[in-house]
Formats: C-alpha cells, sequence, structure tokens
C-alpha cells in the first residue's frame, strides 16, 4: 500500500495549478499549506530528510482537509490522497494522537463502543437540547470562527435530526410509511450501513431503500459489516484499516456474492474503493480488487437507471459536491441527474459547489479554526444563492453545513439528493 502511495506524487512537477483549487492554502497564504508544499515536506520524510516527529511536517499535514480537489486541478495525474494516507501512517508512531482523535479511534476499534455512543447521541438529539445550546453560544457579536469547539460539535449532532416538518420547505414533511407506487423487483444490490451513516442517519438509509426499490432494486442485508475504515486510514491508522477492509470483504462476499454494494456516503465509497490500494500486498489481495470494482455511489446506480420521474417538489435546491465524490471517486454527474428526475424543483447554480466545506472527517474537531474558516466561504454562497435546501452525498458534509447554517442563523436545510428524491416518490 504504501510503495504505491508514494508513486503517486512522482508525476508532480510543483508547476502550481493545485494552489488556487486548495482551501487551506486559501486562508493562510502560506506555501507550505497547499499541494506542492506538501509534496515537499512529504518526499523529505520518504527520503529521511525529515524526522516522523518533526514539528513543521506534523503542522502542515495535519491542517490538510484531504479533499482530493488538487487532484483534479492536477494536469500531471498526481495522486495525492494516497500518499498522504501514507504520510500520516508513518508519522503516527512518532507522536500521540490528539485527545479527540484518540477518541475517535477508540470507538472505531470496537462496534459495541459505536452503538452505545450513537444510541446516546441519538437520545440527546431527540431533546433538541444540543441545538438550544449550540444557538446560545454564538452571541450578536460572536463571528463564526469564535465559535467554540463545542458548540460546534452540539451544532453538528442536532444538523442530524431526520426531518420532521419543522423547516420551512415541503421536505420536510414527515414520510408515510410506503411509497404511493411501488416498482417489482427486477435486481438486487447490498448496502453498506457505515458507522455514523448507520448511528445518525438512519433515515438516509431508511429512504435509500425506498428509493432503490422504487426503481426496482431490493436491498439484501449483510450481517457482520463494519465500518468502511476512511477515518482510520485519514489518520494514519493503516493496520486498523486494512483490518476493517478485510472483514468487510469477507461479510460481503459472504451474503451478497457479486452484487452491487451500494453506498450513500462519499467517503466511505471513496474508502470501499480504495480496498485494492489499501490490500495490494495482502493475501487477499485479489478478493480485494474484486471488491472495489462492485462499489457503486447511489447516485450511480440511480442515474444508470433513469432515475424513475418523481411528482412534484417546488423548491429551490442547491447541490454541494462532496470532495471524496467529486474529486476522490469522480462521481460529478450522476448527483445532479438524480435531482433533475424531481419536477417543479429548481436546480440553482452555487458556487464553490466543488470546493470543501471544511468538514474532512474529524478535521472539524482536530482544526476548528482552519475548518470554520472553509466554512464560511460555503455558508457565504449558500446565502448568496437563497435557497431552500442545499443537498449534498456525504454525512460529515450535511453536519458541516447544517451546522454552519444553524450557527449562523441561515434558513436553510441540508439534505441527502435520495432524501428529496424518496419525498418526491412518496408525494
Amino acid at each position: 500500500m504504501t510503495a504505491t502511495a508514494w508513486a503517486g506524487l512522482d508525476p508532480c512537477v510543483h508547476c502550481g495549478f493545485c494552489l488556487p483549487a486548495c482551501p487551506t492554502y486559501g486562508v493562510t497564504s502560506d506555501e507550505a499549506d497547499s499541494p506542492r508544499g506538501r509534496i515537499v515536506l512529504m518526499r523529505a520524510l520518504r527520503r529521511r530528510e525529515l524526522p516522523a516527529d518533526d514539528p513543521a511536517l506534523d503542522l502542515h499535514l495535519d491542517r490538510c482537509l484531504g479533499c482530493r480537489a488538487c487532484e483534479s486541478a492536477c494536469p500531471s495525474g498526481v495522486s495525492y490522497g494516497p500518499a498522504l494516507e501514507a504520510a500520516r501512517a508513518t508519522i503516527v508512531g512518532a507522536r500521540a494522537p490528539s485527545p479527540a482523535l484518540a477518541g475517535g479511534l477508540w470507538l472505531l476499534a470496537r462496534p459495541g463502543r459505536q452503538r452505545l455512543a450513537w444510541l446516546l447521541a441519538r437520545l440527546a438529539r431527540a431533546t433538541r437540547i444540543p441545538e438550544w445550546l449550540a444557538r446560545g453560544a454564538v452571541g450578536p457579536t460572536t463571528g463564526l470562527g469564535d465559535t467554540p469547539p463545542a458548540a460546534l460539535a452540539l451544532a453538528m449532532l442536532a444538523a442530524t435530526r431526520p426531518s420532521n416538518g419543522s423547516g420551512r420547505s415541503a421536505a420536510a414533511a414527515p414520510p408515510p410509511p410506503s411509497p404511493k407506487r411501488t416498482t417489482t423487483p427486477s435486481g438486487e444490490v447490498a448496502l453498506l450501513k457505515g458507522c455514523v451513516m448507520d448511528g445518525l442517519f438512519r433515515h438516509v438509509h431508511d429512504a435509500t431503500r425506498r428509493v432503490l426499490a422504487a426503481n426496482g432494486l431490493a436491498v439484501r442485508d449483510v450481517p457482520g459489516q463494519v465500518c468502511c475504515g476512511a477515518l482510520a486510514a485519514h489518520a494514519g491508522q493503516e493496520a486498523l484499516a486494512r483490518t476493517l477492509a478485510r472483514a468487510n470483504i469477507r461479510a460481503f462476499d459472504a451474503a451478497a456474492p457479486g452484487l452491487p454494494v451500494v453506498t450513500n456516503s462519499a467517503g466511505c465509497g471513496a474508502a470501499l474503493k480504495s480496498y485494492d490500494q489499501w490490500l495490494a500486498d495482502d493475501p487477499e489481495a485479489e478478493r480485494a480488487r474484486g471488491f472495489a470494482a462492485r462499489v457503486r455511489d447511489v447516485s450511480e446506480v440511480l442515474a444508470e437507471r433513469g432515475p424513475r420521474v418523481a411528482g412534484p417538489l417546488r423548491l429551490r435546491v442547491a447541490y454541494d459536491a462532496p470532495c471524496h465524490l467529486h474529486h476522490a471517486q469522480r462521481v460529478t454527474e450522476a448527483p445532479l441527474t438524480v435531482l433533475r428526475a424531481i419536477p417543479g424543483m429548481e436546480l440553482v447554480p452555487l458556487e464553490g459547489s466543488d470546493r470543501c466545506c471544511g468538514s474532512a472527517g474529524l478535521y472539524s474537531l482536530l482544526q476548528p479554526g482552519l475548518s470554520l474558516e472553509v466554512l464560511g466561504e460555503k455558508l457565504a454562497a449558500i446565502a448568496a444563492a437563497r435557497v431552500d435546501v442545499v443537498a449534498t452525498g456525504n454525512p460529515g458534509c450535511v453536519m458541516q453545513i447544517g451546522a454552519g447554517a444553524l450557527l449562523a442563523g441561515l434558513d436553510v436545510e441540508v439534505r441527502h439528493p435520495v432524501e428529496l428524491l424518496d419525498r418526491a416518490y412518496l408525494g
């Protein structure tokens, strides 16, 4: 995995096309916070010209969102994301993780711990106390960048609440138990539950199942599946990421051999499609290649099947592209195809829709200042678009943008695209 990842940096000629695409460079204007500068640091690490515990190396690699927008901007075909993971795996043993990172990894290691944590989070969310506390932490003279990290975390939890009729848009009405029209299944897929998605976004899973059923696809359950491993890989925990990958491959091969593996989380999808790289030197490398080839984002599956035209929704909607769908997976048109299947809905262009919102997994908790500065640009674009709903296909993006909207007082919902299509099918 590591040797192949390092080789992805070889095409870099330091041309600088990546600089305007990099959100952190746009904030700090520091060359070392640009992809070009970080590649210099990573090459020095690889050649052992910098020790793994060098403070500057840690600082500038930690500041990277890992959004991979630089890859889309690069004319030379540099593969930056895998090299960043390899660099972080190299330095992870040279320093103690931060409390927030250590806590996240502690949860990842045991599914039982996750289930308890998600249960407690859902109970807290249902009280709406996190929302009230987050709003109370932001006064009339407090800027978004001054938001305390605890208030941001509470706002992010509040942003995961299912639609319940309290929002301004028609999409917020509670769904009936089943669609008005059903379609006889003509195919079958397997659905990745994930950790954050299953813990806080089960309503998106429910909407995904209904939408797939409306388009003739039944969902087969896959027992034994675990976290995709993305957060572990981004944190440099290579061994844990590989362990999780092997467990998922075995679970899906056993319960759903040959079936497409559908994800409704951009970050998870990018991770699953990378299993062949993660396990390139593993005894299960061949199985990993076969598995990775089966992975599809839900928008890809729906776009290939139409999707079936829905009923009307009178909404102004902006699509914000998750980085790990747009830049890592290069899935750009399929989500728009899904949204265009909804009559009456006005799809409003969003300036910078392909730029990171500042979420990046645990980044908003590990680097709250930079995260909020990056988010501020996104919120300004959303406010200028004057939309009812922002649609985005990644849980971290929903939480980040939703939290920012709550803290900034923007009257806008943040929903997964399949939730809107589900609403249109349900009438």
